[in-house]
């Protein structure tokens, strides 16, 4: 059947949309899978979504399998470089997620975007309150003040899970978080030189009224080439006396490292919320003793 309207395709017929793995961004309605195809599905089409390339086999397998009930089967997403057009609420995340932009300018080494998507590219705003947008900052002013009119709209808080660039953030962004109160948004701590622009951008928040406990968080990258455990947790207590959340993400799974284990170990420490926000509550403790101390 096809539908008159572009945006609306996918619901006027039988698409089927799988995944290899359930997340909590996976859309949920009656027309989504995570196996091969049941008794009793029909389809007039199927598309196999993958994010990571460890995926991959998984998704093959998952289309072959499809390939069964309707020879229109597709399979693509980010794992296979797929640079995304117009963002559809629901179609490959649940709704209530939603991306205003794709691509980012910046150049870094650990990092596909730029070379699936491109540079910044501004989209369709659509409703929605978890932004998944890999740098909504380096879209135009007037963009990022209409994504935060949108938000402003929503029942729930936003979410910026796609992470804020600390080096882009300005008074007038820091004045709209405070209004918007979000419930959670990340920043980025990748390479040393983001660490200045952390601290700025914690400045801003805080001068703002802007700096709400335990809403603002920072994924610390750790693991990479000539990285030691010791060297992470330096840069994880860092953003610790920022009075921000640090999360760890683990380049590459540790990948080849002799100590890979500990790694993993370590990582999960610091990806746990809970301990996290107990080492928090320590640093917190230690800085308010420290400046008594100095009084």
């Amino acid at each position: 059947m096809e539908a008159t309207d572009g945006r609306n395709r996918w619901r006027q017929m039988k698409l089927i949309r799988v995944f290899p793995r359930k997340t909590n961004a996976t859309p949920d309605d009656e027309n989504v899978r995570f196996s091969e195809p049941g008794l009793f599905d029909e389809a007039d089409e199927v598309r196999v979504s993958v994010t990571w390339t460890w995926d991959k086999q998984r998704g093959e397998e998952l289309a072959e399998a499809w390939r069964g009930l309707t020879s229109k089967v597709s399979i693509g997403g980010p794992a296979y470089d797929d640079p995304g057009g117009e963002f559809e609420p629901g179609m490959y995340v649940k709704h209530g997620y939603v991306m205003t932009s794709r691509g980012c300018p910046n150049k870094c080494w650990f990092c596909s975007v730029p070379k699936r998507e491109g540079g910044i590219r501004e989209l369709k705003i659509r409703e929605g309150f978890n932004i998944l947008d890999s740098n909504l900052l380096a879209c135009s002013r007037d963009h990022i003040e209409r994504v935060f009119n949108m938000l402003d709209r929503q029942h729930e808080k936003a979410r910026f899970t796609g992470g804020l660039e600390a080096a882009r953030m300005k008074p007038w962004i820091a004045e709209r978080l405070r209004e918007l109160r979000p419930h959670v948004a990340y920043f980025a701590y990748d390479t040393p030189d983001d660490y200045e622009p952390l601290v700025d951008s914690v400045k801003m928040l805080r001068d703002a009224g802007a700096l709400y406990d335990r809403v603002y968080s920072c994924y610390v990258l750790i693991g990479y080439k000539g990285d030691t455990i010791e060297k992470a947790e330096r840069r994880l207590q860092q953003v610790l006396k920022l009075d921000v959340m640090p999360m760890a993400m683990l380049f590459n799974k540790a990948e080849g490292k002799d100590d890979r284990s500990q790694w993993i170990k370590f990582q999960r420490e610091y990806a746990n919320r809970i301990i996290v926000g107990s080492k928090l509550t320590a640093a917190r403790t230690a800085a308010q003793q420290e400046a008594r101390h100095c009084i």
